[in-house]
């Protein structure tokens, strides 16, 4: 008896070459539902429809097609039981020996704007994950293929043995259509917690949290889920991590659409796993001035830390005096920027050595300039605000898992502690000095006058070490200037440190039992200094 297979696919890619080799070159029957058993006819190729192998009408507008005793037996069946043999000569019941099942697109409909519930119920496959699973189940018996990248695969192994896929090439099909349903129902719950999240998660982004409170109840305990899975698609094989003895690769969640693997690379040489790391730390710098009302903005990284920021009336300015508050660590820096790239700009950016620059678009004539230099690799990536709603880090025997990191600056609600109030200037310096600071490792200082970074302490096993190395690297600059911290200080040692240097204001979170000396030290010495109430470390 001619061998069987059941061909039920959303993405028909390959579908009519896989299914023309079965039957010209294996001579298998086929037997298929809905759009695949059409999109066979018009091939010319002979195909049975389930409805008629079942002698059962596809019901529910098409919801109930292949959930059938003559489907799952023939799926089921163990071909060395003699029960089971009996049951479906009993039953007129064939073996299945090859299942070609993939399921609806719900991640791909989830991903487009403006869809509704009910649009994405409408996509969460019943009858394809029941074959994949019991297909899978029985990989001792028949082949189970669930994505078009197999067809080529098992043809081959078709021909190297006599017709026969080998129990090891079954196998692994078989872990393969698990992995396959296990995303599928991932993707569906996360999706449905979303869903249930609704108007408040959407509020929590939109809007400017301006209480230390709010910031507490923006991930609650609740807000997390009791499981949370973590499944990704491989896009690139990387040369290696962050040392060459350490394999690595780049994986794309499931049914993203955006980030990093949606960005345009111009030029330049394959993207390293460093290199993704140091961009997306500055894409979350960046995303602090992606706004359409942000001045033009600038952001040199290395390592993941700031070494220059800066916003300007233009974007080359921007660069400018990014590039100039420290251009000994800006060699091989990653730029980072809020506007697309002009000629001017482009023309700047060409005169160091950078690893990469992305940006949310790039002038033509700034393309050619930039082609000069075709080793740096420049990306564009016009959303440059949207992240992960989650970190994760991953411990021994599991993983963390926290909220991102995204709460919106408000100075409104900061408190001024000291007898001295910030200028209207000294405010939107701070609040500028802050946003940096928010990204900089912990313990992090950042020293900032006119809008650009003069001094940053970074990753620091004590305060006072990132006060010293911010102001030093400050030096005469800091007359004047303002002074970030991600945490708060603990002695006042760090304030008369500041004060010493020409600091005029420092904004810090407060919270330490000894604020009081702080702000008793900066009285005396006639700085300003404001409390955030919320800190933002960064380990």
């Amino acid at each position: 008896m001619a061998k069987l297979a059941l061909l039920s696919v959303s993405d028909k890619t390959g579908l009519i070459e896989l299914a023309q080799s079965l039957v010209n070159e294996f001579g298998f029957d086929l037997i298929s539902s809905g759009g695949t058993a059409k999109a066979l006819k018009e091939a010319g190729l002979p195909v049975t429809k389930v409805s008629d192998y079942t002698g059962s009408p596809e019901i529910l507008g098409g919801r109930v097609k292949t959930l059938h005793p003559r489907i799952h037996g023939g799926i089921l069946a163990r071909r060395d039981v003699a029960q089971d043999r009996a049951d479906l000569e009993a039953q007129q019941i064939r073996p299945i020996d090859l299942v070609v099942v993939n399921l609806y697109p719900f991640e791909q409909t989830i991903a487009q704007p403006d869809v509704s519930l009910a649009e994405a119920i409408e996509q969460i496959d019943i009858g394809g994950p029941a074959m994949l699973r019991a297909s899978a189940k029985n990989f001792a018996h028949l082949t189970v293929l669930c994505n078009p990248c197999q067809y080529g695969d098992y043809l081959e192994e078709l021909r190297w043995n006599q017709g026969e896929a080998s129990l090891a090439f079954r196998q692994k099909c078989a872990l393969a259509a698990f992995r396959h349903t296990g995303a599928y129902d991932r993707a569906i719950a996360a999706y449905l917690e979303a869903q249930e999240a609704g108007a408040e998660a959407d509020l929590a982004k939109t809007s400017e949290v301006s209480a230390p409170e709010s910031a507490v109840q923006k991930f609650t305990e609740q807000s997390l889920p009791t499981t949370f899975s973590l499944e990704g698609q491989q896009i690139q094989a990387l040369r290696y991590g962050e040392n060459p003895h350490q394999p690595a690769a780049w994986y794309q969640t499931g049914g993203a659409t955006g980030g990093w693997a949606a960005a345009t690379k111009l030029q330049g040489k394959e993207l390293s796993y460093n290199n993704l790391v140091d961009l997306e730390a500055a894409r979350r710098i960046i995303a602090e001035f992606a706004s359409p009302d942000d001045s033009p903005a600038a952001a040199i990284l290395k390592h993941t830390n700031t070494c220059g920021a800066a916003l300007g009336e233009t974007l080359a300015e921007a660069y400018d005096k990014a590039y100039k508050a420290d251009p000994v660590s800006a060699f091989g820096g990653i730029v980072a920027l809020n506007r697309p790239i002009d000629a001017a700009t482009a023309t700047a950016l060409t005169q160091i050595f950078l690893e990469c620059i992305v940006a949310p678009g790039c002038e033509p004539e700034a393309k050619e300039i930039l082609a000069a230099k075709s080793k740096v690799r420049v990306l564009i990536l016009p959303d440059l605000k949207s992240g992960p709603a989650e970190t994760v880090k991953i411990i021994a025997g599991g993983f963390l898992i926290q909220a991102s990191d995204d709460l919106i600056a408000n100075p409104n609600q900061w408190k001024v502690v000291t007898e001295k109030s910030p200028t209207p200037a000294q405010l939107e310096e701070l609040l500028f000095a802050w946003k940096i600071c928010k990204h900089v490792k912990s313990n992090a200082i950042v020293v900032t006058r006119d809008r650009t970074t003069l001094g940053v302490g970074a990753g620091q096993m004590n305060r006072v070490g990132s006060v010293k190395i911010a102001l030093e690297q400050a030096g005469a600059k800091a007359q004047g200037a303002v002074l970030a911290s991600d945490g708060f200080f603990p002695f006042d040692d760090s304030v008369r440190t500041a004060a010493a240097a020409g600091i005029g204001a420092i904004v810090q979170p407060g919270g330490s039992l000894r604020d009081q000396d702080s702000i008793n030290a900066a009285n005396e010495l006639g700085l300003v200094m404001v409390f955030t109430g919320i800190r933002h470390f960064l380990h």
